[in-house]
């Protein structure tokens, strides 16, 4: 069975995007250096990058980073899932209300019954791959909420954004597993067990 891994960078204050997001502005604000790991990778970034993006089966995420993704500037042949591997795995975005027009719509489905509906269908859909739920920030939070998460796996980048979209945000306490610390050049990669 597929495994569910909410996979996401985030700033030293618990930010993934800078002031401001949106398909204008990508990260928002001072919000480029989370993925530094991931455009500019050093050897152990490239490995995480690369063995992620192989064992993904589906990928989930919110409409706000959809609609990043798919404005005139975002993935393309050269630049998509798994950065420079541009991958093209399903994708399944949580909506209220799908858009009229898609850019990417040959690898995209909308799903509007919420987070937990879609982490199912993506595990049917994935086999025996990885199911990544990739952001933003609000669908992860949804997410581990609705106990849909396996692993937790963070991109701890070396700044300090000051505001943003914070990772967490009113969530119910809980403490998670540790079960995996590799640091490079540009991030310390950290992996959680959600139980």
């Amino acid at each position: 069975m597929a495994k569910v891994v909410a996979d996401i960078s985030v700033s030293l204050d618990g930010f993934v995007t800078g002031p401001d997001p949106g398909p204008e502005t990508g990260l928002g604000v001072g919000g480029v250096p989370l993925h530094t790991w991931a455009l500019e990778p050093d050897a152990i970034d490239a490995e995480i990058l690369a063995d992620t993006t192989y064992a993904t089966g589906v990928v989930v995420m919110g409409r706000r980073l959809f609609d990043i993704i798919d404005a005139p500037q975002g993935w393309n042949d050269e630049m998509g899932y798994g950065a420079a591997h541009a991958a093209q795995p399903p994708i399944l975005v949580v909506t209220r209300r799908p858009p009229d027009t898609v850019r990417l719509a040959d690898r995209v489905t909308f799903i509007v019954d919420g987070v937990g509906s879609a982490v199912s269908k993506a595990v049917t859909m994935a086999e025996e791959r990885d199911v990544v739920i990739m952001g933003g920030g609000a669908t992860i939070r949804g997410a581990v909420e609705a106990g849909v998460v396996d692993e937790l796996r963070l991109h701890l980048s070396p700044v300090i954004l000051g505001s943003g979209t914070p990772l967490f945000d009113g969530n119910t306490p809980r403490t998670l597993r540790q079960i995996h610390v590799r640091a490079s050049s540009h991030a310390t990669h950290l992996t959680y067990r959600v139980d």
